[in-house]
């Protein structure tokens, strides 16, 4: 069994993405963490006895798969989110799309997970070459994973069960995922073989088996829940005005919104961007208006100011001299829209909750996801990753993704005419 310190729960609920190429056993995956852990009602259970074709051996992506469409195919198109618990602590699993054509919605999942469980089928790669060529959905979901900013990144090697010298294929896979992490920089937390339908170091080791290191719960399990910084500026996204009695007057308005990071008291001076006002701290809430000493990094606050000051949904609160707006910045882009990127043409950004035009000033190169070498490109297709420069009609208070936290340094980037999500922006440096 394995050595790993568990943790206690006070960690909080830990948000779990399950990727990677279709038919890799995602669903299944999933489907066994919750029978495994009893975190099925019996209504549920007898439910996937009655649609498993055979009783005996459950059919466990149906728990899953909900969509009809889903069923029909025999893929995941959606993502299906399942909360679970253990004693040890709570989980919200996510079952992401694998196929290239729903790339998107995997972006979505990972945008607010802690943890990317990338699946690999032993059963469709060559172990016996050297190195061991990997799936291009497989680099391409780990890369978005990291490139997104989730924190913890795990293999999973599944099907072992499919393969006669199960030790030799893993450790050789294994092998290549590891070189894989090391030349593209991704932190790796672990490589965990498992047999999702058969459930072996799933939620526990075989102890007769060859395989000594931990199952895979019990890693996850261990896994800490990052927070966010307390000793950066703090800053906040305006996400709601509230207005008391009819908002006319001397009546105070609360401006509402998620702690980006660090922490605010009343008596601190507070600068609003874009417009530069400033103005002093007189509450600070929380929710039921109850009035707070300090705000933390993640917790949602009301802020009401000394002075009236023009705030409107979709500025920013933050220390004086930290909210530096800029029209040009450089970015990693996930391209997710089968309309290819077009160099010049506008479209709608979000930054926080707020909304902006920009365009494509420059298309510095595409990511060959097989060498990890930048090609020089004057255009983006469907799933491509790159780096842009883009510039907005309005100054946007911007700051490196690992500098700032997903709030300030991520944006999406919508198409005006099909109203698609285009893009997945992430902030690299200002220009």
């Amino acid at each position: 069994m394995s050595s790993i310190a568990h943790t206690p729960a006070e960690h909080g609920a830990l948000r779990v993405l399950t990727a990677g190429s279709v038919d890799d056993g995602k669903s299944t995956l999933i489907g066994r963490l919750l029978l495994d852990a009893q975190a099925l009602m019996t209504d549920q259970l007898e439910a996937l006895r009655r649609r498993s074709p055979d009783a005996q051996a459950l059919e466990l992506a149906l728990l899953t798969d909900g969509l009809e469409a889903e069923r029909e195919q025999g893929i995941t198109i959606d993502v299906a989110y399942r909360p679970f618990s253990t004693p040890r602590r709570k989980f919200i699993l996510a079952d992401a799309p694998g196929h290239e054509q729903y790339t998107r919605n995997m972006v979505t999942a990972a945008a607010g997970s802690h943890v990317a469980v990338i699946l690999v089928d032993l059963t469709k790669l060559d172990w016996t070459q050297h190195p061991v060529t990997l799936l291009p959905q497989t680099r391409r979901h780990a890369l978005l994973a990291h490139r997104l900013g989730v924190p913890h990144l795990v293999f999973a090697v599944n099907k072992i069960d499919a393969v006669a010298e199960a030790a030799r294929a893993f450790d050789a896979v294994e092998a290549a995922l590891r070189a894989f992490a090391e030349q593209a920089g991704l932190a790796l937390t672990a490589v965990v073989p498992i047999s999702a339908l058969r459930g072996d170091h799933v939620t526990r080791t075989r102890p007769d088996g060859w395989y000594r290191g931990p199952a895979l719960l019990e890693l996850l399990e261990s896994l800490p829940v990052p927070q966010p910084s307390l000793q950066t500026p703090w800053r906040l996204a305006v996400q709601w005005v509230q207005r008391d009695g009819n908002g006319t007057g001397h009546q105070a308005r609360v401006l509402w919104g998620r702690l980006a990071s660090g922490r605010v008291r009343p008596g601190d001076e507070v600068e609003v961007a874009p417009s530069g006002l400033r103005a002093r701290i007189a509450q600070v809430l929380h929710h039921g208006a109850r009035t707070l000493e300090e705000g933390r990094a993640g917790q949602s606050v009301g802020i009401v100011l000394d002075r009236p000051v023009d705030v409107s949904r979709g500025d920013w609160l933050g220390a004086p001299g930290t909210l530096e707006a800029q029209r040009r910045f450089t970015a990693t882009v996930a391209w997710l829209d089968t309309e290819p990127a077009v160099l010049g043409r506008r479209y709608w950004l979000r930054h926080g909750h707020r909304w902006v035009q920009g365009r494509l000033s420059a298309i510095e190169h595409r990511l060959d996801i097989d060498t990890l070498q930048p090609l020089p490109q004057q255009t983006l297709g469907v799933n491509d990753l790159g780096r842009v420069q883009v510039e907005t009609a309005e100054p946007l208070p911007l700051q490196p993704l690992g500098a700032g936290g997903p709030e300030v340094g991520a944006l999406i980037m919508v198409d005006p005419g099909t109203h698609r999500t285009s893009a997945a922006l992430l902030v690299e440096s200002g220009a």
